[in-house]
């Protein structure tokens, strides 16, 4: 069946994604976050301060995150083979569960070390914490740009987005935190900095915890609503009934479904192609972006259901 008919209304399409700009994007965030993240555990270890080093690992993530980001979202495109039909795919999703996963355990060292540090605070240089945190604002707000316009198009993308905003932040309550210490010498605002980094890590990763798992079981992407989809067959003319219906995830940006449509029994094929044709037509606009229907009568519906 020809799918001529998508051209001519791209506009409900998301934008695509130019590969080019993108891959530029990645390549200069991880190199401009890895820079940072070495300053960070150097001048860290240096002057004794564990926000400094709670906030390198949590850009350090940011670094793994968007190395697998850019990797899954190359793998996207891969070819299908004839042990992995749908090319490599899913590894997206994969990434996106492994790095939620590693980001969780990361959080507990920092933490346990903070609650050591709540005992009995070290003296840090707060004028030190406020200069690094200042040129953490500067690099992530400078990453968090070069996504901005493709952040709708793929999770990943939208992650290393969301992920850069929110380090972006984050540097933001260090360089306030620090100069905090610096007019005051209380010097327990460091771990207490750090343990709010680990929360604000918590929240962002659950959610991707949450997605990633979801969609590794197989489960119904969020942007799909499968009432909607039920609608639409069952207000399609000729269409009786609709069964074993199946929505899953291909990949982090495309959604596949399979179902058997039951149809009037006197239809000729001709109508019955255009039905299917309509049916995959709306479904597209429901975010399927790949529909394969199996269409029987009622007829046969009752052979099979001995009816």
């Amino acid at each position: 069946m020809a799918h001529d008919h998508d051209h001519s209304h791209a506009g409900h399409h998301h934008h695509v994604p130019e590969i080019k700009s993108l891959n530029k994007a990645f390549i200069i965030g991880i190199v401009l976050n890895l820079a940072y993240v070495l300053i960070q555990v150097i001048i860290g270890l240096n002057i004794n301060s564990l926000s400094l080093l709670s906030d390198a690992g949590h850009n350090f993530l940011d670094v793994a995150g968007l190395a697998l980001a850019m990797l899954a979202f190359k793998l996207t495109k891969s070819k299908s083979t004839e042990t992995y039909t749908y090319g490599y795919r899913k590894a997206s999703i994969l990434v996106s569960l492994f790095n939620a996963v590693v980001l969780l355990i990361s959080i507990g060292a920092i933490a346990y070390e903070a609650v050591i540090r709540f005992k009995y605070p070290q003296p840090v240089p707060g004028r030190t914490v406020a200069i690094i945190a200042a040129i953490g604002i500067v690099i992530n707000g400078v990453s968090a740009f070069m996504f901005f316009k493709d952040k709708d198009s793929d999770i990943n993308v939208k992650s290393a987005f969301l992920h850069l905003m929110s380090d972006a932040l984050v540097s933001l309550g260090l360089v306030v935190g620090g100069i905090i210490i610096y007019f005051t010498k209380l010097y327990w605002i460091d771990p207490l900095l750090s343990i709010i980094i680990c929360l604000v890590i918590i929240t962002s990763t659950w959610k991707l915890l949450k997605d990633s798992l979801k969609l590794s079981l197989d489960g119904v992407p969020d942007n799909v609503d499968i009432n909607k989809i039920k609608e639409a067959a069952m207000n399609t003319k000729g269409v009786l009934d609709l069964h074993h219906l199946h929505i899953w995830a291909i990949s982090t940006t495309r959604n596949a479904l399979t179902a058997h449509i039951v149809l009037n029994g006197q239809i000729t094929l001709q109508e019955t192609r255009k039905i299917k044709d309509k049916l995959k037509h709306d479904f597209e606009h429901l975010n399927i972006h790949h529909a394969t229907l199996e269409t029987e009568t009622v007829e046969e519906e009752c052979k099979e259901e001995n009816c």
